[in-house]
Order: C-alpha cells, then sequence, then structure tokens
C-alpha cells in the first residue's frame, strides 16, 4: 500500500528530493512550503497525488489547520517529516536576540508543533512515522554555529524524549542527521553581524565549507524511503559521509574526558555527611 507523507520545507533542497523520491514511487504528499507557487512544477509533474500548503511552520494554528487538510485529503497520515528549517552563522557573541529566537522558532518549535498537530491522527490510526530532520550538527558543535547547534541539539533531545512516549501507540520516531549536500542551505543562511574580533575563526569557517564532500540530494531521497520502509531502525541514522567519519572520534574524546573526571565527579555527589541533619 501507498504512503502518504507530511513534509515541511519541500521548495527546495533535501525536503524537495523527499517529496520527489516518495511521490516517484507512487506515495502522496502534503507538501508544504512558506510559498506555495513553489510547488507548482510538482503539481504539474504529479497532479492530485501532490497536496500543495503555503505554512509557516512558527505559526501553530496554520500547523495544524495544514495538517487536518491534508488528513481531509488523504484520509491518513503515514510519514510526517520535520523538515523546515535553515542555519545561522555567526558567533554566540554576534547573535542578534531577533535572529537567535527566530532560528529556535523555526528549527525547533516548528517541529513541535507539527508532532502536536500530527499525534491525535496517527494514534486514532493506530500508528505511523515521524521523521525529524536534524544534522550531524545536532550531535557536534563549531564554532561560528552556536545558534544552529542550539536549535539542532534542541530537537535531538526533544526527539529522543518523543520516541519513548509515544511508542506505544505504535509509532516510530526517527532523527535524521544530515552531513552536507550539494544545495543552497548554506548560501541562504543567516548571518549574524561581524565582529572583527572573530575574524580568523570566520575566515576558517568558510574555508571548511568550500573543501566539504557534499553528497547528492536525490540520494538522500532514496535512502529516506528505505528509512521509512524498515521495520526496525536506531533512533539516529546519519545521511551522508561525515556523520561516520566525525563522530566516533568526538565521542571518544568525551568518554576519556568523563573517565578522566571521574573522580571529581564522586567528589561532587558528595556523602551523607554533607547533608544537614
Amino acid at each position: 500500500m501507498s504512503k502518504v507523507w507530511f513534509v515541511t520545507g519541500s521548495a527546495r533542497g533535501l525536503g524537495r528530493a523527499f517529496v520527489e523520491a516518495a511521490l516517484d514511487r507512487g506515495d502522496r504528499v502534503a507538501a508544504t512550503a512558506r510559498d506555495a507557487a513553489r510547488l507548482d512544477a510538482l503539481v504539474a509533474a504529479y497532479g492530485a497525488a501532490v497536496l500543495p500548503l503555503e505554512l509557516d511552520v512558527t505559526d501553530r494554528s496554520a500547523v495544524h489547520e495544514a495538517v487536518r487538510t491534508a488528513v481531509d485529503k488523504f484520509g491518513r497520515l503515514d510519514v510526517v517529516v520535520n523538515n523546515a528549517g535553515y542555519g545561522l552563522f555567526g558567533a554566540v557573541e554576534e547573535l542578534g536576540e531577533r535572529e537567535l529566537r527566530d532560528q529556535l522558532e523555526t528549527n525547533l518549535l516548528g517541529p513541535v508543533w507539527v508532532v502536536q498537530a500530527a499525534l491525535p491522527q496517527l494514534r486514532a490510526q493506530g500508528g505511523g512515522h515521524i521523521v525529524q530532520i536534524s544534522s550531524v550538527g545536532g550531535v557536534v558543535a563549531m564554532p561560528m554555529g552556536g545558534g544552529y547547534h542550539a536549535s539542532k541539539w534542541a530537537l535531538e533531545g526533544l526527539s529522543e524524549s518523543l520516541a519513548q512516549e509515544v511508542a506505544a501507540f505504535g509509532i516510530k520516531v526517527t532523527i535524521v542527521e544530515p552531513g552536507s549536500y550539494a544545495t543552497d542551505a548554506i548560501a541562504t543562511a543567516v548571518r549574524s553581524e561581524a565582529d572583527p574580533l572573530y575574524e580568523g575563526l570566520r575566515a576558517g569557517f568558510a574555508e571548511a565549507v568550500k573543501n566539504l564532500d557534499e553528497g547528492t540530494p536525490a540520494a538522500a531521497g532514496r535512502a529516506l524511503l528505505e528509512v521509512v520502509d524498515a521495520e526496525n531502525l536506531p533512533l539516529r541514522v546519519f545521511f551522508g559521509r561525515q556523520g561516520n567519519e566525525l563522530l566516533p572520534q568526538v565521542y571518544a574524546a568525551r568518554l576519556d574526558d568523563w573517565a578522566a573526571c571521574q573522580g571529581l565527579a564522586v567528589a561532587a555527589h558528595g556523602t551523607g555527611a554533607d547533608r544537614p541533619s
């Protein structure tokens, strides 16, 4: 049986690749974007199999309305993909209040509103699959990305709790952590007002970006089909090479650090003698 998808951020990049992969194999998709006109080509190519919806995921009431519209159209939801998001680059000291609030509103609260809107339907039908598009930057942090990392690390923790809360309802949760892909994500990222104090770090960041080994969005689309079709998967799945290349050494270093501080940790716990009688 074909699946019904609800995908946010469908206009471009990985979101567009996810939608096209699903539609190409005969699934049906409620595809959302801030500007629904950017979904016209999908409608022209796939007809009634795609439902274009204009949606800003930071608008909680609009999210609930979009989910209701999708269910009214297709009768159910099998896969919910929280993909809408963007990058914010700048040193922590440079971040403006509005920039940081907007980042969290989109990358963290947007997925919360989608999950809250979709869960009653998924429970009623006895199951479904929520896919949270995080990032390798959701498990490791680099200079000049503090605002972005904050949003994705928060999404990771929220999703890990969510997975435990909804498992009894037959609902799966998968956190997909893409590395770098050949999209316009970096070019269209928001950049904070530059402080000359951080120019060296900024130059290093720009150089690292130029040397990234970028994946192909269409390959990510095909991989997501495998994710949603799998019976059993770990909570977290990397897309692209960067995660499996980078994270083993990062976590090994963390384990070494924690082991080195074990005595301090135990001392910080205290003893009965430290407690007031």
